[in-house]
């Protein structure tokens, strides 16, 4: 695994604060490629994260956009900052007239990264037109901040005219880098939910607007256990998912599965948000139809039901229980087990 390591990452790494450490050192502690972009919920590359090296905390998940803005180094050690500061100055309506961002201030805002070349930032623009009205009609104090990737400022502004909520000026280009900074985007339509006070609630805003076209679950704080969906199965490659597969027909099927898992995702969430980190799975509940069973050919799994599984789709790995009763205990240990690298994995 040295070698592995070694041949991708070099002889030396050198961690935010100066530090260098030897590749051959991170390997002897079991440490592997694998884990690496697990742990950071790399997604695409070439990706460059920085962290703490005393704490391996996450400084900036950004770093290709933190080079190209910075190269000087002059805002060394590029940690995060509130989104007040980052985005502060004026921002635009459609209608060419301005505010300052501190009009923001007491409100819930969903920071929407999009583009008009994108044909899934279109379709979720038109479901997300109707939540904005919905939400506000409600009474509830809500904004949304359009960061646009468009190519051009024409296409901006056509794409703009469509939405009725405010953006950061395209020509804002230093803004608008370091709003993708801060969030770490690495595609898109992204939409991040924060709280008034600044706070991230859900990365996961557009899983949330089609999964909940009502917004009866607005401002959508994340659930521990999800039911899997055409709408969430993308969440399915941001790192290992635990899915639980039932048989729907049988009524309260998948609510019990909720139910049994629940109490295990919420205590291994909680451990890891006690040490501000993300949590190492995802977890799902997956019932009978159509995609569901193109998860199970893809992913080439029995035709079970109950079935526990760990998919790890950017290891193309699969970790499977398959007993005819489902416990809390067996669920705690098959977490545990994958948690400490103890379960074989078979390829998918």
């Amino acid at each position: 695994m040295a070698g592995a390591l070694t041949d991708v990452l070099g002889e030396v790494l050198v961690a935010a604060d100066g530090e260098e450490v030897a590749v051959s050192a991170l390997a002897a502690r079991g440490v592997s490629l694998l884990k690496l972009w697990n742990k950071y919920r790399v997604s695409n590359i070439p990706s460059l994260i920085f962290i703490d090296a005393s704490t391996g905390k996450v400084v900036c998940r950004n770093g290709l956009l933190v080079i190209r803005d910075d190269p000087e180094g002059l805002e060394f050690p590029w940690g995060p900052k509130p989104f007040s500061e980052v985005v502060a100055g004026p921002l635009l309506r459609n209608n060419g007239q301005t505010l300052d961002s501190s009009a923001l201030e007491g409100s819930h805002v969903g920071v929407y990264f999009s583009a008009h070349w994108c044909p899934p930032c279109r379709s979720l623009t038109r479901v997300l037109v109707e939540s904005y009205r919905k939400i506000k009609e409600a009474g509830q104090k809500f904004e949304i901040l359009f960061v646009s990737a468009d190519r051009s400022e024409d296409s901006f502004k056509q794409y703009f005219s469509e939405m009725p909520w405010v953006a950061v000026p395209y020509a804002d280009e230093a803004r608008r880098s370091r709003l993708n900074r801060l969030y770490g985007i690495q595609g898109i339509p992204t939409l991040i939910v924060l709280d008034p006070k600044g706070d991230v609630i859900t990365r996961q805003g557009r899983v949330e607007v089609l999964n909940d076209v009502e917004c009866r679950e607005f401002p959508w704080h994340p659930k521990p256990v999800l039911e899997l969906t055409d709408s969430n199965a993308v969440q399915l490659n941001e790192g290992p998912c635990l899915v639980l597969f039932v048989d729907s027909e049988d009524d309260g099927e998948s609510e019990a599965a909720k139910q049994l898992i629940q109490p295990i995702a919420e205590k291994i969430i909680a451990k890891y948000k006690a040490k501000e980190e993300e949590a190492p799975l995802l977890f799902f509940v997956a019932g009978e139809d159509d995609m569901t069973d193109s998860l199970r050919d893809y992913t080439n799994l029995p035709e079970a039901a109950p079935l526990l599984t760990i998919l790890d789709m950017s290891a193309r790995a699969k970790y499977v229980m398959d007993v005819e009763e489902i416990t809390p205990e067996i669920v705690e240990a098959f977490v545990s087990d994958f948690l400490a690298d103890k379960l074989k994995p078979e390829p998918i």
